[in-house]
């Protein structure tokens, strides 16, 4: 071989290996460009103003409080969480946008909300498509989980609620006759009380009468004169404790004098302000009493009181746990990418406020309920029915 062809062999080899230089020194480059995440965006959704604004400011301050307690304590995985915070109104189109201006514009990996059934069932398909999880704190209707694998809830499904009522009529009560009055326009009041009436039923029970009125309505008088004519020893008010309030004050008035029944849409302060000494006595099912024994029911109560100066209800616990879960899952993962954090909250199992909470195949928590009843303008503790 000539010097001038050794020569140039080995210039060529020379410039081969600058270029395989390069190309490892631009990757390892590349590779060490990308930061870490440095804050977890994270949404809240709640009727902060409207009709059910109680239920929204306490599940905006029950989730609020449980990121700060996180951040204060280091953040997730050395991330800060951001919580960005939109106002459905009580109303679906208004959660529909909040949904999209979270996902879109916020650029957040996963929601928290909402509260009411019909404003979840607006957001879950936005959030199902766009690949982003959501945590309903406390929509029961069982077709909100059923929008698909990305949507779950931390709150039992009106089944479990309908049932508990049921059983409770019939075998503590040892009653078989029961009236129903629903808002016919919300989700979550018509299927609690169809469930109620179907269970209620199976149990030897007779439904009696089975009124409906529109949303908004404030004058039940139609409706309570054919309930009376009836004569039933139960009056099943699954709706809002705005509506609660009305029917038991215009109920008592007409002389009906059946034993209130109803669910977690009772859970407001404004249910005794409303209602007054006509709503003494009724019973309801509900998530979570502040007379809870459990040590970490106990912090959260102390907690919350200190930071908002009330009590907190059963929405302000069910969205501290919904955080819980939320948090918990991102720590899992590893992760802020939302099909991992998907993943982690799937596998739940933890201890929260109201006990351990895993889920079932369609994302709904294995948990408790507690019977709720007034006495003197108070939500009192009565008893615990478990799955």
């Amino acid at each position: 071989m000539s010097k001038r062809r050794i020569l140039r062999v080995a210039v060529t080899a020379l410039v081969v290996f600058a270029v395989l230089l390069a190309s490892a020194c631009e990757k390892k480059d590349g590779d060490s460009a990308a930061p870490a995440p440095t804050e977890v965006r994270i949404g809240i959704v709640a009727p902060i103003t409207g009709d059910a604004a109680t239920f929204g400011i306490s599940t905006r301050n029950g989730a609020q409080l449980y990121f700060d307690q996180v951040n204060a304590a280091g953040g997730i995985n050395g991330m800060t969480i951001r919580t960005f915070v939109e106002d459905d109104k009580g109303d679906p189109a208004e959660g529909a946008n909040a949904w999209s201006k979270l996902i879109d514009q916020d650029k957040v990996v996963t929601i928290v909300g909402t509260v009411m059934s019909k404003v979840s069932l607006a957001g879950a398909p936005i959030s199902q498509n766009k690949g982003i999880p959501m945590i309903s704190p406390t929509s029961t209707n069982p077709a909100v989980t059923l929008v698909g694998d990305y949507v779950f809830r931390a709150c039992f499904i009106d089944p479990f609620q309908g049932l508990v009522a049921a059983k409770y009529a019939t075998q503590t009560m040892n009653v078989r006759r029961a009236a129903v009055l629903y808002d016919a326009g919300n989700d979550y009041t018509k299927g609690l009380a169809e469930v109620f009436r179907d269970e209620f039923i199976k149990m030897g029970g007779e439904i009696v009468a089975f009124e409906s009125y529109a949303t908004g309505t404030s004058d039940f008088n139609a409706q309570l004169v054919k309930i009376n004519a009836v004569a039933p020893d139960v009056l099943f008010l699954p709706n809002y404790y705005n509506d609660v309030g009305l029917i038991a004050k215009q109920a008592r008035a007409m002389g009906i004098s059946a034993q209130f029944l109803g669910g977690d849409g009772w859970d407001s302060p404004d249910l005794f302000t409303i209602g007054g000494t006509a709503i003494e006595g009724g019973i309801f099912s509900n998530h979570f009493t502040a007379e809870s024994t459990l040590p970490a029911a106990q912090a959260f109560v102390r907690d919350y009181e200190a930071r908002y100066g009330q009590k907190p209800d059963a929405l302000a616990a069910l969205a501290y746990e919904a955080a819980m879960i939320v948090v918990d899952s991102i720590r899992r993962a590893g992760s802020i990418d939302p099909t991992a954090i998907r993943d982690a909250m799937a596998t739940t199992n933890m201890e929260t406020i109201t006990g351990r909470i895993t889920f079932d195949a369609s994302r709904n928590p294995i948990k408790g309920a507690v019977l709720l009843e007034v006495r003197n303008g108070a939500a009192v503790y009565k008893a615990t029915v478990n799955p």
